[in-house]
């Protein structure tokens, strides 16, 4: 049995390896060098690296028994190709979902890094962006100097930062996960008064960072989680079960 994992997550990784020890031919495929040397850690695991379209995808997916979707939960655009991707390739695909997370009373929340920046714009402190570098330019009409946003140390979201002449002391180049104790350091470090989120989920730190706004008088900013259809971590694997012993 061959099965491609889309991946991008940590659910992605923790699949991954769920599938090897099962006897399962996995390949994983991510979008970049960085996700590549995470997934790595899983022994037993082919990994494709870059970024395709849908008809590259359907390639790889060529005499796959099965494709799981575990791309980011915002990733909207990765997932829809991964879906026509698997329909051209007549395979079985397999949205992975991870868990939402309760939103906190009294947070500012909006369905885009668009609309966040708009509501930003006339507001006055620090801004910490916790949303990636894909986000950034979201923010461009926002005065440099408040802008702090955290990201990957990796020379690719440096640039991202310089393009869009982010001062380079208020760059904050760190790899994840971040526990309360770091995202307060963080907070107090650079004076924030507002921190922008993603709903990560647990994996993604997500209550981490609500916990450690709360304490440091931080308004908080979540950019809503787009609607879809899934399975949980757990019924993916044991649909994956299910087909190995119907082999």
């Amino acid at each position: 049995m061959r099965v491609v994992i889309f991946s991008g997550t940590t659910e992605g990784r923790q699949l991954s390896a769920q599938t090897v020890a099962m006897g399962i031919e996995t390949v994983v495929c991510v979008a970049t060098e960085y996700g590549r040397s995470i997934q790595q850690q899983v022994p037993g695991t082919h990994v494709l690296t870059g970024r395709m379209d849908a008809s590259q995808m359907a390639e790889v997916l060529d005499r796959a028994d099965l494709c799981i979707d575990a791309t980011h939960p915002y990733a909207k655009e990765v997932s829809k190709n991964i879906r026509t991707a698997a329909e051209l390739a007549h395979v079985p695909c397999h949205r992975l979902l991870r868990r939402e997370s309760p939103l906190p009373s009294g947070c500012v929340t909006v369905d885009s890094a668009w609309e966040a920046a708009i509501f930003l714009k006339n507001t006055q402190g620090n801004i910490l962006l916790t949303t990636g570098t894909k986000e950034l330019a979201a923010f461009e009409d926002i005065e440099r100097g408040r802008l702090y946003p955290r990201v990957l140390p990796v020379r690719e979201s440096i640039a991202v930062c310089e393009e869009l002449q982010i001062p380079r002391e208020n760059i904050i180049a760190m790899q994840g996960p971040f526990g309360y104790e770091l995202n307060c350091a963080l907070l107090h470090q650079f004076s924030i008064k507002w921190l922008v989120t993603k709903d990560g989920g647990a994996a993604g730190g997500f209550d981490e960072k609500v916990r450690a706004a709360a304490d440091c008088n931080a308004g908080l900013v979540v950019i809503r989680r787009p609607k879809e259809t899934g399975e949980s971590f757990e019924e993916i694997v044991e649909i994956c079960r299910e087909m190995m012993e119907c082999r």
